[in-house]
């Protein structure tokens, strides 16, 4: 079995990699070709933490069938350990042998920044120059690393409720990105006039108002996943001339930002448009002008980690990384 760590992913595999092995995923998961079960969630009540099962396999040019496992353990953070710990089992899909072991925290940021990148590559203006990030956790590197591999941005702005937060955020990633990364102070300036906006929190609110979105503009929303969190208006999801999720059933089942609406009766289901797969297939119709408002939504799906993940794995061997065991 191989066993991938952080730096040995990160030497095998490029953003625009990622990207590219998104793109394939979805587009084989929206023809059908993969079999993606509900993840299975186990509470552990006597040590506050709950230990999550994410299987998939995928029936393309090349198999891939895998399992990431992903705990939420908020008092690990007293005892030194990640909060949200992951790793990811790649299998045989010809034998079902364990074949390889990778750091999961690392690979759900790439593969989510990567999603997030597929979309914008294909749903935002080409010419785009101004991008505003919206959260500075965990997510926020591979987001930004994204917008900046799929389009020639001259100036990121980050906003986050801590000013400081977005202030050593921006310092740090400046010294890696070409582009001008600046704090601001609020959300309005941030995203008033950005091109393409990418917004990752858990936030149970709205991060920003519909009316600061110019036209043309380009909408992220990558990191409310749960009934509950909504973190993009409702007012821009209704305003939006395209509205496209990486998978329909994800989203419908998981984004409060998208099914509060639906259930209120104040947009339609014929307002999702489809995913991004069908996109990619060329089922869908994209951007058509420079004026449209475009909005993507992601919530994740093991068929990004295993398609990934077994890229990875491949790269890793032809370098001759990571340990045998």
């Amino acid at each position: 079995m191989l066993v991938l760590k952080k730096e040995d992913m990160i030497k095998s595999f490029s953003m625009r990699e990622a990207i590219d092995a998104d793109k394939e995923a979805l587009s084989l998961y929206s023809a059908g070709k993969a079999s993606v079960p509900l993840r299975t969630n186990i509470e552990v009540p006597k040590n506050h933490g709950q230990s999550l099962y994410m299987p998939a396999y995928v029936d393309g040019q090349k198999d891939a069938l895998g399992i990431k496992i992903v705990s939420v353990y908020p008092e690990n953070i007293e005892k030194n350990l990640p909060s949200v710990p992951a790793t990811m089992i790649v299998l045989d899909p010809k034998t079902g042998m364990v074949s390889a072991c990778l750091d999961g925290t690392h690979l759900t940021q790439l593969r989510t920044g990567a999603v997030q990148g597929a979309a914008t590559e294909l749903l935002s203006r080409k010419e785009a120059k101004i991008g505003a990030l919206i959260g500075t956790g965990g997510q926020a590197e591979a987001q930004l690393e994204a917008m900046l591999t799929v389009r020639a941005l001259e100036e990121v702005r980050i906003f986050d409720i801590n000013f400081e937060r977005a202030s050593a955020f921006a310092k740090e990633m400046s010294r890696q990105f070409s582009a001008t990364i600046r704090p601001t102070k609020t959300s309005q300036e941030c995203v008033e006039g950005a091109d393409i906006i990418t917004s990752v929190t858990t936030s149970k609110q709205a991060t920003f108002s519909a009316e600061w979105i110019k036209k043309g503009a380009h909408v992220n929303g990558v990191g409310a996943y749960t009934p509950e969190m909504c973190e993009i208006p409702r007012e821009l999801v209704k305003k939006a001339d395209i509205v496209i999720f990486d998978t329909m059933a994800g989203v419908l089942e998981e984004a409060g930002d998208f099914i509060s609406p639906l259930k209120d009766g104040y947009v339609q289901r014929a307002d999702y448009h489809g995913e991004l797969g069908q996109l990619v297939n060329g089922e869908l119709m994209g951007r058509t002008n420079d004026e449209q408002i475009t909005l993507f939504k992601t919530v994740g799906s093991a068929v990004l980690d295993v398609v990934v993940a077994a890229k990875i794995v491949e790269k890793a061997k032809d370098k001759q990384l990571g340990i045998e065991v």
